[in-house]
C-alpha cells in the first residue's frame, strides 16, 4: 500500500526535531525505523535528503525542497479532511468578485441562489463594472473579464468565447433602413462605450479582409447593459456580445445586421484570480462551482 503521506509526516518530524532519535521519541517509533523510512524515500527519489553526522542533521538542497513541498501537501490534506468533515456548509467568509455588467447579470447572478444553497455561509461581494480593475489594489479575489489577457501574474481559467454581433431593433431598421454594407454604417447611429480601453472602432470584414471602421453615434456608455437598453428602445445600432443579446435575438426584439462583416470577431472570457500555494477554501469553492456552469452558459449560445 502506498503510504507516501505517512513517510512525509515522518520526514517533516525529523527535520523539525533535528534528529532521528528525537523524532522517533515523538512518534513512538525506534530510531532505526525512522532512519530506514527516510532512507527508503531517498532510494525512491534517487537523491540524498539529509546529511547525517554524529553531531547534527542538515538538509541538502533537495531535502529542503522536499520538506517545503511536504509541508504544503500535508496542509492541503488537512484542509480536504476538514472540508469533508464539516460538509459544504462549513465553508465561510467573503469572496470579492468583479465582473462586467452584462456577464454578471446574465451569467453570475442566476447561479448565486444555487451556490448559497450549497455554501450558505459564504458572502459574495459582487461588483458589476465594465472597467478593468486591479485585483491587488481593489482587494478583488476573482475578476471575470472579456478580452485579451495582459497581466501574467494572475491565474486564469477560460470560460468561453464571446462573439460580437451588430444588432438593432426592428423599429429602428424600419425607420432608418437596414445597413447592407460596411459603408452604410456612416449613415447610422452607432452607440458605443466611454471607458478607457474602448475606441469608436469596429473591426469588420470588408473586401475579404478585416478593417478597423470608425463609427459614431449619440451615446457613449460605461457598460453594455445601458447600450443594449437604448438599442432595444430603437435609438441605434450597437456591437455587443452574443451572450448579451441571445434572448433578444431569439425573441425577435433585436435583429443582427451585417452578419458577414462581423464574422470571426470574438474575444475570450476568463476567470482571473491571484495565485499562491494556499488559496482560501471559499475562493476555490466559488471557482469550482461557477466555472463549469458558466462554460455551459457560454456554450448554449455557440
Amino acid at each position: 500500500m502506498d503510504n507516501r503521506a505517512g513517510e512525509m509526516q515522518v520526514f517533516v518530524r525529523v527535520v523539525e526535531a533535528g534528529s532521528f532519535s528525537e523524532a522517533a521519541r515523538q512518534l513512538l517509533m525506534t530510531p532505526s525505523t525512522v532512519s530506514k523510512l527516510v532512507g527508503r524515500m531517498e532510494d525512491r527519489l534517487g537523491v540524498r535528503l539529509v546529511e547525517r553526522s554524529t553531531r547534527r542533521l542538515s538538509l541538502t538542497d533537495e531535502g529542503r525542497l522536499f520538506y517545503e513541498r511536504s509541508l504544503a501537501l500535508l496542509a492541503e490534506l488537512d484542509d480536504i479532511e476538514r472540508e469533508v468533515g464539516q460538509g459544504a456548509g462549513g465553508a465561510e467568509g467573503t469572496v470579492r468578485v468583479n465582473v462586467s455588467v452584462a456577464f454578471g447579470v446574465l451569467g453570475i447572478e442566476p447561479l448565486l441562489p444555487e451556490f448559497w444553497r450549497t455554501y450558505p455561509h459564504v458572502v459574495i461581494d459582487l461588483s458589476l463594472s465594465d472597467e478593468i480593475v486591479d485585483l491587488y489594489l481593489d482587494r478583488t479575489d476573482i475578476a471575470f473579464r472579456v478580452g485579451p489577457l495582459t497581466d501574467s501574474s494572475l491565474l486564469a481559467r477560460k470560460i468561453g468565447e464571446a462573439r460580437r454581433k451588430i444588432v438593432a431593433a426592428p423599429a429602428y431598421l424600419q425607420c432608418h433602413g437596414t445597413p447592407l454594407t460596411v459603408d452604410d454604417l456612416d449613415r447610422h447611429n452607432c452607440l458605443g462605450f466611454n471607458f478607457r480601453r474602448a475606441a469608436p472602432i469596429w473591426p469588420l470584414r470588408e473586401g475579404g479582409r478585416i478593417v478597423d471602421r470608425m463609427v459614431g453615434g449619440s451615446l457613449l456608455a460605461n457598460n453594455g447593459e445601458t447600450v443594449r437598453r437604448l438599442v432595444l428602445a430603437g435609438e441605434g445600432l450597437a456591437r455587443l456580445g452574443d451572450f448579451h443579446v441571445r434572448e433578444d435575438l431569439a425573441q425577435g426584439r433585436l435583429v443582427e445586421v451585417l452578419a458577414d462583416a462581423g464574422h470571426g470577431d470574438a474575444e475570450d472570457v476568463h476567470a482571473l484570480y491571484l495565485g499562491g500555494q494556499r488559496m482560501p477554501q471559499r475562493i476555490r469553492l466559488f471557482l469550482d462551482f461557477m466555472v463549469p456552469r458558466l462554460q455551459a452558459f457560454m456554450r448554449d449560445g455557440a
